[in-house]
């Protein structure tokens, strides 16, 4: 039951910042860049519960992204799988009371994402315009998902902390 009651909440976040994503921040839209929540989400839990966590909430995250938004179905479904299994790693280092690391993870997680859709999505196409990318696209984006990261990666820390809180009680109740 408890497993059922984490991935309720996990699929409601997943839901819930792709619609922030789309609507909310798509109007709060600084030069048409739009912070990248479902990085912060995928990364988030990621590194708090392990790869393979990351790696299913990132491609629910990306298959998102490619069922809306994608020109070929799989191709943000497997970026964001990458960037969540990778966050995933991290997990034996994680400390909760410790900003620094998931900041640091998710800036570079952002850069990884800016810079393999220039090199896939731009590069291929003979666009070679990676300066004005980077500066106009790629740096403004990771500025603001870091500033959105640092009022949201609370809240699902929180969310995260509730849910183990609530799996060790009914785990409890058996033994």
């Amino acid at each position: 039951m408890q497993g059922l009651k984490r991935k309720i909440v996990v699929v409601l976040l997943i839901f819930i910042c792709f619609l922030l994503q789309c609507t909310v921040f798509h109007a709060l839209a600084f030069g048409n860049i739009v912070p990248n929540l479902m990085i912060v989400l995928t990364a988030s839990f990621g590194f708090m519960r392990g790869e393979k966590s990351g790696l299913l909430i990132g491609f629910f995250s990306g298959f998102f992204i490619d069922v809306f938004f994608g020109e070929v179905l799989g191709f943000y479904a497997l970026l964001y799988m990458y960037i969540g299994y990778t966050n995933g790693k991290f997990n034996r280092i994680f400390y909760p009371e410790d900003i620094k690391l998931p900041m640091a993870l998710i800036i570079v997680s952002d850069l990884f994402y800016g810079l393999i859709c220039y090199v896939l999505l731009f590069l291929m196409r003979a666009k070679f315009h990676i300066g004005y990318y980077f500066v106009h696209i790629i740096l403004p984006e990771i500025v603001y998902t870091t500033f959105i990261t640092i009022i949201l990666y609370p809240l699902i820390l929180w969310i995260n902390h509730r849910l183990e809180e609530s799996e060790q009680r009914s785990a409890k109740k058996f033994v």
